[in-house]
């Protein structure tokens, strides 16, 4: 593992501790070369799968692309690195064991009903991307559904 400040090759090992209920290994690695400690994490490659998009184009899997779009959602949020890791791995666990294909629609949906249970606000600012809300009386309406599920 490369050193994140000086690009030295060589790092040790100096804490493992297996995190996200054991789906992953936390590394602390040190720099012997400029003393600089860092944090990796190893985590298990699931099968890979195709996402298929609305305009019916595939591309690969890319978790980075879609936990961009949970920390735009989560933005100044009391959401933690912690919370994202383990809705993704939950959610990546289902989609890799479903099928070859997954569609960014049903991407979308999990990441929504998974993000309203951990925060309305970035639940809102989600779906309003992945649901294209048109105008404000289609983003009314789903907050009227929060609303009334609050209510019962």
């Amino acid at each position: 593992m490369f050193c994140p400040r000086c690009k030295s090759p060589d790092t040790a090992v100096i804490d493992s501790r297996l995190s996200d209920e054991g789906k992953s290994v936390r590394r602390r690695r040190e720099c012997p070369k400029c003393e600089h400690r860092f944090t990796t994490f190893e985590r298990q490659e699931l099968s890979s799968f195709i996402v298929v998009k609305r305009d019916g184009t595939r591309e690969p899997y890319s978790r980075a692309k879609i936990e961009r779009g949970i920390w735009l959602a989560c933005s100044k949020r009391p959401v933690t690195q912690e919370h994202v890791d383990k809705l993704l791995g939950t959610l990546e666990e289902k989609w890799g064991g479903s099928s070859q294909e997954v569609t960014s629609s049903d991407i979308g949906n999990d990441v929504m009903r998974e993000l309203k249970k951990i925060d309305q606000v970035a639940y809102i600012r989600f779906a309003s991307v992945h649901r294209e809300f048109k105008d404000v009386d289609e983003f009314k309406e789903e907050l009227g559904k929060l609303f009334e599920k609050r209510k019962k």
